[in-house]
């Protein structure tokens, strides 16, 4: 049994949203998008990306797929992600005004007490358990790069003018380049998906206070969403809670 929460919001400082989230509640898939380019071509991309992304997985259902395992999974998702790259990095050439857009885009997959995650860019998966908030993804931006490298320390990469820049995204590239991990989940955990516009304004102790003290997921999306906006709000911020 999975509780389930969800909200989008174009937070404070931002005229429109280019976030976008989709449920496919009969294949247990939960998808976030965030997108990025002018003109409002994110919201194109990022739009487009869950519609491909829900259409593939409504005609292949990842039911007839998951007894073989994380391996038929991966390649599955891997099938997926490169479907929705292509309709996107099309869709950015066909039309002058969308030139340059691009999305993030997490997907996590439940089967049973086993989440299943892919991820693009720069939006998050995250584990909360025992009230300790734990991500699952890896950001694709310049800045982790550097981090990772030992270039910054963790403090310079909260404040670098570049923290933004990814260096993966749908459409970005001819080919999609997307990680998938596997999680193990236990009863009571909440599997958080979420854009940075609610983890760069809340921090993980605050997200898992809410939480754990909320009513129910949707309650705890709608306490998420206002904690950010409280906060400054200045992007959009789109979250997806599933409780275990």
């Amino acid at each position: 049994m999975i509780q389930v929460g969800f909200k989008s919001d174009k937070g404070i400082r931002r005229d429109n949203n280019e976030d976008a989230c989709f449920i496919v509640p009969s294949e247990d898939v939960y998808i976030i998008a965030d997108g990025v380019g002018g003109n409002n071509a994110g919201e194109i991309a990022s739009r487009t990306a869950v519609a491909v992304a829900a259409d593939y997985i409504r005609r292949n259902p990842v039911s007839a797929v998951k007894d073989g395992g994380e391996k038929a999974l991966r390649e599955y998702f891997s099938r997926c992600l490169t479907a929705v790259n292509t309709e996107v990095y099309a869709l950015a050439r066909r039309h002058e005004e969308n030139r340059g857009m691009a999305t993030t885009m997490v997907i996590a997959y439940l089967d049973g007490r086993t989440g299943y995650i892919t991820n693009i860019g720069d939006s998050r998966a995250y584990v909360c358990r025992n009230g300790e908030l734990i991500c699952v993804t890896e950001d694709h931006t310049y800045v982790n790069e550097l981090l990772h490298q030992g270039a910054i320390s963790k403090e310079e990469a909260e404040n670098h003018p570049k923290r933004n820049m990814l260096t993966r995204a749908i459409g970005g590239d001819a080919v999609a380049n997307p990680d998938f991990f596997r999680v193990d989940l236990q009863t009571g955990d909440i599997l958080m998906l979420c854009t940075d516009g609610l983890y760069s304004e809340v921090e993980n102790k605050l997200a898992a206070e809410i939480l754990m003290s909320a009513a129910d997921m949707r309650d705890a999306a709608g306490k998420l969403v206002h904690a950010a906006n409280r906060r400054g709000g200045s992007d959009n911020i789109t979250v997806i809670c599933l409780k275990i």
